[in-house]
């Protein structure tokens, strides 16, 4: 979800408080030239230094936010000397997902990506669901049609964060006293930035970046509404790894679905078979 004040850049304030508490990534300074003359002068990465957020206002669900991932480039493009398009952009993908929400000795619901979890595929698009492959299609990419006579400067940043609800009772039960006990997540991106050719599919990566994002919170469902959920390590995430050197993108990461639309909610009791609570959006 994009953040106008990151799209804008911080204050010199803000970048400097980041920097010296060492949250912000960045290979500012090593302007690296590519094919066709791309320059990709600045790339920052960064997962904001605050702790996630826990909202116990529903008597049916828990809530919970947390941290921005944010990323921005700044990029020049030379002279389109022909009427072609190229496209500049972020790419993300999901290449690892544990998303577990325990209920006591009951049993658990998981939400899963069973082609990623299986092995069939190496990583699973987080695209929009729209705008394949690109994560989005207002700050996160730029256009530029050609022809032009002059360099093309521009900055694409974009964010990501989870912000989920967790039923408080069992989800394939009518009942609706609280059973939550303990929510873990522990999920893993790409994210590439990219220049593509619209005119002849040529893509070429300019950077990649790891990010993790690791989640667990204690619950006591027998303790008052708004007193029941309690934030575990880690307290503050790791921070993005800007790489060296580039990852090629599975194919996999290009294209239909995403990963939203293909993860399935299933309920895993103790005892008994495994049930699909809500099935996948695209099969």
């Amino acid at each position: 979800m994009p953040s106008f004040l990151w799209d804008c850049w911080p204050s010199l304030e803000i970048r400097a408080v980041l920097c010296a508490m060492g949250c912000i990534q960045s290979i500012g300074g090593k302007a690296r030239v590519f094919r066709e003359g791309i320059t990709v002068i600045d790339v920052k990465a960064s997962i904001d230094p605050i702790p996630t957020s826990i909202d116990e206002s529903s008597s049916v669900v828990l809530r919970y936010r947390t941290p921005h991932f944010r990323a921005s480039a700044q990029v020049v493009m030379p002279p389109i000397p022909k009427k072609e398009t190229w496209i500049v952009g972020w790419i993300q993908a999901c290449s690892h997902m544990e998303f577990y929400n325990q209920y006591g000795e009951q049993g658990m619901s998981s939400w899963e990506l069973p082609d990623l979890q299986e092995g069939k595929i190496e990583a699973i698009s987080d695209s929009d669901g729209v705008n394949y492959p690109w994560y989005g299609n207002t700050t996160e990419t730029c256009t530029i049609v050609g022809p032009t006579k002059r360099d093309s400067k521009f900055i694409i940043s974009m964010n990501d964060n989870f912000y989920p609800s967790v039923t408080w009772a069992v989800p394939v039960s009518e009942s609706n006293v609280a059973k939550l006990t303990n929510i873990y997540r522990d999920q893993s991106f790409t994210t590439w930035l990219v220049a593509t050719n619209t005119s002849t599919n040529d893509m070429i990566i300019l950077q990649t970046l790891h990010w993790r994002m690791q989640l667990s919170i204690e619950v006591n469902p027998n303790r008052p509404l708004g007193q029941r959920a309690r934030l575990r390590e880690p307290i503050a995430q790791d921070q993005p790894k800007i790489l060296s050197k580039n990852e090629p993108i599975p194919p996999s990461a290009l294209v239909k679905p995403n990963a939203n639309d293909a993860q399935v909610l299933m309920w895993r009791p103790k005892y008994g078979q495994p049930l699909v609570v809500i099935p996948p959006k695209h099969r």
